[in-house]
């Protein structure tokens, strides 16, 4: 597939996406944003795409929403107009919801500014590595708009909790990689140069799984992170197992570690 605004890199089971307007500093716009729901409408139906890489051309992953070339202001008043505002502001919205509907892994690689609706869209990822100049910001909020955005006030107490999400969100405060490493809301931070041998170590060890288990683990997170009880969860996570073990996938690996066999791999250690 060729886009515009996305480069499209398959490496091997993983599929590498790059936005690219590094002119903007990844600024999305209509285009961008169409093009985005195009490929990951796609990409959610193709069961070889098993992990998903999101990065940034250029300085910087994404500067948020392209307010110079998208934000349209009609007077107050005209027909219909709160219907095409929400409607508008749910296309955005919906980049983040189809993200994490992915049934792919999908590891964000941040360098640079992810502010705005940037922020969103690295907080909708599974994992997410940091280069030493990232910086996170919930910009919204210093435009005069609320602090939650496209599933910023979901995602970010899920996964720094609700005192550091709510100063975050309250505030608009910048978020530099160091502090991000501290509070959780990165994997690891390493040097700009490394952000892509980093991914791809990541992207390795998430290959070396079974791919039925990889994805279904990705389903149980997500259920778990909209509030199931423990019996439900254990319930959802009883029928994976019974799924995985008859689809096969478990029987080899077994076999192979119980005979001490090669060819079943082992994570790499989790970087400084």
């Amino acid at each position: 597939m060729t886009y515009q605004t996305l480069l499209v890199e398959r490496r091997g089971a993983a599929e590498w996406v790059t936005l690219n307007r590094p002119e903007r500093r990844n600024a999305v716009d209509a285009l961008m944003r169409e093009e985005l729901h195009h490929y990951l409408d796609w990409v959610a139906e193709d069961t070889e795409v098993r992990v998903l890489v999101l990065g940034g051309a250029g300085q910087g992953f994404c500067s948020g929403l392209d307010l110079k070339a998208d934000l349209e202001v009609e007077p107050p008043g005209s027909p219909g107009l709160a219907h095409r505002r929400l409607a508008w502001q749910r296309r955005w919205s919906q980049l983040a919801v189809k993200l994490r509907r992915a049934p792919q892994p999908i590891v964000a690689l941040v360098n640079g500014h992810a502010a705005g609706l940037g922020f969103s869209l690295a907080l909708a990822a599974d994992i997410r590595i940091a280069s030493e100049s990232a910086v996170f910001s919930a910009a919204f909020i210093t435009l005069g708009f609320s602090g939650g955005d496209c599933g910023s006030s979901y995602h970010l107490p899920r996964i720094v909790g609700s005192s550091v999400a709510r100063e975050l969100l309250m505030t608009g405060r910048r978020c530099p990689a160091d502090r991000a490493l501290r509070i959780g809301l990165v994997s690891a931070v390493v040097p700009e140069a490394e952000l892509t041998r980093a991914g791809q170590a990541m992207v390795d060890d998430l290959l070396a799984t079974g791919s039925n288990g990889l994805r279904l683990t990705k389903d149980l997170i997500n259920a778990a992170e909209s509030g199931l009880g423990l019996e439900d969860q254990i319930a959802i996570e009883d029928r994976n197992q019974m799924y995985c073990l008859e689809a096969g996938d478990p029987i080899e690996r077994i076999r192979a570690f119980a005979q001490k066999r090669r060819g079943i791999t082992t994570p790499q250690e989790p970087g400084p």
